[in-house]
């Protein structure tokens, strides 16, 4: 049984966070017949558990049952609803909303409203998401991890770098992601090699996400250097109101 920890991160990808992790320990253990990557330093574990809502609640039950931390973050990259948040840009906010039922969870720290959609958000979504919820920014796994720290009544703040603009136009991604929430990569790069329409978007979205996770680990590090910038309140969840303030 590994040792508990004071804070597990749940991110969607291992290439958010490559830079914060490479020299922590990596583990590999099972939890309710799956198998899921860890990496631990002190007290202080990250686990990669996939693409969309499903994958990081699985995630989140995992490290919650093998590690028993006291703070949850929803770490990774988001896309910008608001104009002005640019690529590689912290935003941490203080309401994470489920797009999926309207739940939403409230933190003590942060600014602004993330909202967790079901899918790849591309330009019209985001802007529909930014009305419907006066969001500043989307992803697809926040608001299952706050779930999960809701339901044990420990703390849960989300951090996200931004990977791409309001107005970027994303390639089809869905696609390309299976059941378990991993991303299929080959496919996808077969996909736009023969599609040369698409490499200006291809080529622009990784550099994007190098810029964003260079980002995401600085803050990351500096919340492990500074540990009392984690102390919250437990997150509070309960059904969204018609107008979000």
């Amino acid at each position: 049984m590994p040792n508990p920890a004071k804070v597990a991160m749940v991110a969607a990808l291992e290439r958010e966070v490559s830079r914060l992790v490479k020299r922590w320990n990596k583990v590999e253990r099972d939890h309710e017949g799956r198998r899921f990557r860890f990496f631990e330093n002190g007290r202080v574990v990250v686990v990669c558990g996939g693409i969309g809502a499903e994958a990081a609640r699985r995630a989140t039950e995992a490290v919650f049952a093998l590690y028993q931390p006291k703070l949850m973050l929803s770490v990774g990259f988001a896309g910008a609803l608001d104009p002005t948040l640019k690529v590689g840009d912290i935003f941490a906010p203080s309401r994470v909303v489920d797009a999926r039922d309207g739940s939403r969870t409230e933190m003590a720290t942060g600014h602004g409203v993330l909202v967790s959609a079901a899918v790849v958000a591309g330009v019209e979504a985001k802007k529909k998401l930014a009305e419907s919820y006066s969001a500043q920014a989307v992803d697809m796994e926040a608001a299952a991890v706050a779930r999960g720290a809701q339901a044990r009544g420990v703390g849960f703040m989300a951090v996200k770098a931004i990977s791409d603009e309001s107005d970027f136009h994303m390639p089809a991604m869905d696609r390309f992601i299976d059941e378990r929430g991993h991303f299929k990569t080959g496919r996808f790069a077969i996909f736009s090699a023969v599609r040369p329409w698409l490499w200006p978007q291809v080529i622009q979205l990784a550099r994007n996400g190098a810029k964003a996770s260079r980002a995401l680990c600085t803050e990351l590090e500096r919340y492990i250097q500074e540990p009392e910038k984690s102390e919250v309140s437990g997150p509070e969840l309960r059904p969204i109101s018609k107008e979000v303030s």
